[in-house]
């Protein structure tokens, strides 16, 4: 479903009227991303958004940057006990300790990866462009046959909190599939 805000621009319906949302639904979701720190970012944030709404990760997304070192893999993959039990303490962050063991562990992968290593192999599950659009969130998947094989192979590398409906999701957001509806301003 299509709605239009007071801006008069018809959007997706799930960015509603929070300018957070809407915010991110205009300029982020959908466009396509590059680098192994900004896909690792997003692999992370997606599996802290693991059975909690996405506004709740877009409004702690600062302080997670801030006590994940910006999500540089080769800092995070040195986190320590010290480092787990400072963010189990903090309030500003979705504090699930095996999300947190997952994410350090998931940068000890992507440090020991060459350079553009994490982006050419996520990048290669990305589908074609059919050219159709979704007419409603009901013809949007939540699972595909490329984010099964995506992670897939991420789980066989040893990542974590890296599951089928995750990884559609990190396709979605990172500009992989594009799942703006007919009809929204954003739908090129």
């Amino acid at each position: 479903m299509i709605t239009t805000s007071a801006d008069d621009l018809p959007r997706c319906a799930w960015a509603g009227d929070d300018p957070e949302y809407r915010r991110y639904h205009d300029e982020e979701w959908g466009r396509p991303l590059h680098g192994d720190r900004a896909l690792f970012e997003k692999m992370s944030l997606e599996g802290f958004q693991a059975g909690l709404s996405w506004i709740t990760i877009l409004r702690k997304r600062p302080r997670f940057r801030e006590v994940f070192a910006g999500f540089d893999p080769a800092v995070v993959a040195e986190f320590g006990d010290d480092d787990i039990a400072r963010l189990m303490a903090d309030a500003g962050i979705i504090r699930n300790r095996a999300k947190i063991e997952a994410t350090i562990g998931n940068a000890a992968l992507v440090r020991e990866m060459a350079e553009g290593e994490l982006d050419v192999l996520m990048w290669s599950f990305a589908p074609a462009r059919s050219g159709v659009r979704p007419r409603s969130m009901s013809d949007v998947p939540a699972v595909t046959a490329e984010s099964e094989a995506m992670s897939k192979a991420l789980r066989k590398r040893g990542f974590r909190f890296v599951g089928p409906t995750t990884m559609y999701a990190l396709m979605q957001s990172a500009g992989m599939v594009d799942d703006h509806l007919e009809g929204c301003w954003r739908a090129v």
